[in-house]
């Protein structure tokens, strides 16, 4: 009788093969399947951060592109280019995905159309610089430290103003971006209580907390 019970409780070397095969087929159809999803994002991701693709809104190449094209990082003795992306988006995959994420806001732009005509970009441009001077700000410039860092520069080779500003700002913690808000687009007009008035000058919105304390350590 006991014989009988364990054979009837004991499974059948069959059936044990039979769920392993469907365990591990199950795990290799989840192991290929998660492959070919994380490369077709990961190609849409890439492929969303060429300048082609940035330039595709009319909005971005019929403005700022333009002004780009006639500065030292479009074209130089050396030919060595920084793109769109190099200069807006990072390299690192998790800061990239939150800067995806935060261009989700402006494709939204795009399409109620915010900007879409030079006289609505360029009523705008002050509140957009401030927001791309910001960001930059919270993140140490980290998109232009890819090609520029302090403690690799020579300064002998630079001019004596550069040289000194540059030690300065080494020496005081500051960023890139403190200085070189024009250095590849054209500065808003803002009033800087410094000559003439500017009556036609743009207010830009309040800098963030994190900005403002920066500039009142200064």
């Amino acid at each position: 009788m006991s014989t009988d019970n364990n054979d009837k409780t004991t499974p059948k070397p069959g059936l044990i093969r039979r769920f392993w095969l469907l365990a591990t087929g199950g795990f290799g159809l989840a192991f290929v399947l998660g492959i070919l999803f994380w490369g077709g994002f990961n190609t849409a991701m890439e492929w969303t951060n060429r300048e082609e693709f940035c330039i595709s809104c009319h909005e971005m190449k019929d403005n700022v592109y333009a002004e780009y094209r006639n500065t030292i990082h479009y074209q130089n003795r050396t030919g060595v280019r920084a793109t769109c992306p190099d200069c807006h988006v990072p390299k690192e995959w998790g800061p990239k995905m939150i800067r995806k994420i935060q261009a989700s806001n402006e494709v939204l732009h795009k399409i109620l159309g915010s900007i879409d005509t030079p006289e609505k970009f360029n009523a705008k441009r002050a509140e957009l610089a401030q927001h791309e001077w910001d960001r930059m700000k919270r993140t140490d410039s980290h998109e232009c430290r890819n090609c520029h860092n302090f403690s690799y520069m020579d300064y002998s080779e630079q001019n004596r103003r550069a040289a000194t500003k540059h030690q300065v700002a080494f020496s005081q913690g500051q960023t890139c971006i403190d200085c070189h808000k024009g250095i590849a687009h054209t500065l808003p007009s803002i009033e800087q209580h410094i000559g003439a008035d500017k009556p036609d000058a743009a207010v830009p919105p309040p800098a963030t907390p994190a900005s403002a304390a920066a500039a009142a350590s200064k």
